[in-house]
């Protein structure tokens, strides 16, 4: 800009003896609505950068948030494993525990006097319970047996079949 009017001016200059060398622009003032177009994109750039930016933290908000709960679920799982080995050795000492305190008991008389005992247990957990509003549990004697031995059914086929 600054060339082009020092060209326009050396051209009129020139005809009344005058030879401009250099020129100072401090401030150009374009036209009002060239300034309003030049604000419009300064600012629609600013608006299209602000939103990639927030697209970038929504992204890393989300990810942040997955690797969270995949963490809370994967300690989950770990604490759940660990209070299942806790109750298959309290188990297992208690088993035998008992066969060696009260001679000529096995092991499977000992378990079915577990499972009786945990399915009182149960019964009382849902009695106790004020949420609980109706449950329909078989029950009596042989029931007790029948659970017992769907529960050793169901392991001797899993530890037959490797799992």
């Amino acid at each position: 800009v600054a060339k082009a009017v020092l060209e326009e001016l050396e051209k009129v200059m020139s005809d009344y003896g005058y030879s401009i060398e250099h020129i100072l622009m401090v401030d150009i003032i374009p036209d009002a609505a060239v300034r309003r177009a030049m604000n419009d994109i300064n600012a629609a750039q600013r608006l299209q950068l602000a939103s990639v930016y927030k697209g970038e933290a929504e992204k890393i908000h989300l990810v942040k948030k997955a690797e969270g709960e995949a963490e809370a679920k994967y300690l989950s799982g770990v604490g759940i494993a660990k209070q299942r080995q806790a109750i298959t050795d309290g188990l297992r000492e208690n088993i035998l525990n008992f066969s060696h305190s009260v001679s000529g008991t096995s092991a499977k008389e000992v378990m079915d006097l577990i499972m009786v005992t945990q399915y009182f247990d149960t019964i009382k957990e849902l009695g106790d319970n004020s949420k609980t509003t109706t449950v329909f549990i078989p029950h009596g004697p042989g029931h007790v047996k029948d659970i017992g031995d769907q529960i050793r059914t169901g392991m001797m086929e899993a530890s037959s079949s490797g799992l």
